[in-house]
């Protein structure tokens, strides 16, 4: 028995949705500074000032609009602890972590075919 044959009409409409997803995430993923701001979370979880240290050259501001912008997507958690002095603690979610290992194979891509 055969496969039965997706209509070219069915798949043009499966293609323009991925094209649509993969556009919002590289939207999303090409604003200054957020898949290094994520980059930075991977292997632990950081505080504001140790993140400044983790992603040379980003403004407080800017790392400040980044982090409030990737916990909005749910990229990431914001910790308030208890103090004084309060502490501020940033965490990949499931969902920042499922994202890790796409970032880093475009990170290898890169590597391999963009000139430095």
């Amino acid at each position: 028995m055969t496969a039965p044959r997706v209509q070219p009409a069915a798949r043009m409409q499966a293609c323009i949705r991925g094209d649509a997803a993969l556009a919002r995430a590289f939207a999303f993923l090409g604003k200054p500074w957020n898949a290094l701001v994520l980059g930075a979370l991977s292997d632990r979880d950081s505080g504001f000032r140790q993140l400044a240290r983790d992603v040379p050259g980003i403004s407080d501001s800017m790392l400040s609009d980044r982090l409030t912008a990737l916990a909005a997507t749910g990229l990431i958690t914001r910790k308030v602890g208890d103090g004084p002095p309060a502490s501020v603690t940033y965490a990949h979610t499931d969902r920042g972590r499922a994202l890790m290992p796409a970032l880093a194979q475009i990170s290898a891509w890169a590597q391999e075919h963009l000139p430095s």
